[in-house]
């Protein structure tokens, strides 16, 4: 199946069309060149997109790595392997910068992203953002590096800092989750979508239906849809979960669930 194939049988289109088009692309050149070669960041969702598009082409899994510059990263790189090179000594182009302000002048995700956009850095190029008072650790790619070393000054009219530190050195926040305890008739997505987004069964579904829910980070509209431990559903505009845990059968036969819901 060449390319344009593989993209089709996705139903990939605009901006998610043209990201795995070039992942398509960095497969093709650590494979014809035998050297390492990398994309850039990739959203959850583009990223589970890549993984079911490599796996339609017929690419081994072990021949990349998926990196973000520290355990749990949202946005990842995949770095594809030439012949000669263990994944445990891959090395994705990744380098952490870290912004220090005044802490009095509270800056958050959105002043960052929208400083680096008005320098003309493209997202992708642009990894987590992890904001906290006084500085915020960015994972950028090493081509957009020296760059904002040597000409970010600033986020709207706060003044930074900006220097370089080492991966090990990264500050990590906290991600801030709470369980809920609950029970439902059925594991299906809906009835646990009903309980994860406090909604009613039926507007569960019919979120689900419009194709504004994901499940793994994939689109998935099918409210019968089948949940096992570790599944994270998200929706725009309503969050994000993770089925934690699923106990037994209460005495009116439904199922007890553990879900733990970003906050």
């Amino acid at each position: 199946m060449d390319k344009g194939a593989l993209l089709d049988h996705l139903s990939l289109t605009g901006e998610d069309r043209l990201a795995l088009a070039k992942v398509l692309d960095k497969a093709g050149q650590a494979e014809s060149r035998n050297i390492p070669a990398s994309t850039d960041f990739l959203t959850p969702q583009q990223r589970a997109r890549a993984l079911d598009l490599l796996r339609l082409a017929g690419i081994a899994e072990t021949s990349y790595v998926s990196q973000g510059g520290y355990a749990g990263a949202e946005r990842q790189v995949l770095l594809f392997l030439p012949d000669w090179m263990e994944p445990e000594n891959a090395k994705p182009p990744i380098r952490c910068l870290r912004a220090e302000f005044r802490e009095e002048d509270a800056l958050t995700h959105r002043d960052f992203l929208g400083s680096l956009m008005g320098m003309g850095v493209a997202r992708e190029k642009v990894g987590d953002i992890l904001a906290a008072p006084g500085s915020a650790d960015l994972l950028v790619l090493e081509g957009v590096a020296d760059f904002l070393l040597q000409s970010w000054d600033s986020a709207g009219r706060a003044k930074l800092r900006v220097s370089a530190v080492e991966l090990e050195n990264l500050h990590i926040p906290s991600v801030q989750r709470r369980d809920v305890r609950d029970t439902v008739s059925s594991l299906r997505l809906d009835a646990v979508a009903s309980s994860g987004f406090r909604l009613s069964r039926g507007k569960a579904a019919a979120l689900i239906e419009s194709g504004k829910v994901q499940l793994n980070w994939r689109e998935c509209v099918k409210p019968d849809k089948l949940l096992e431990p570790g599944d994270v559903v998200s929706a725009r505009g309503f969050g994000k979960f993770e089925l934690a845990e699923v106990g037994g059968l209460t005495r009116k036969g439904r199922i007890s669930i553990v879900l733990q819901v970003y906050v």
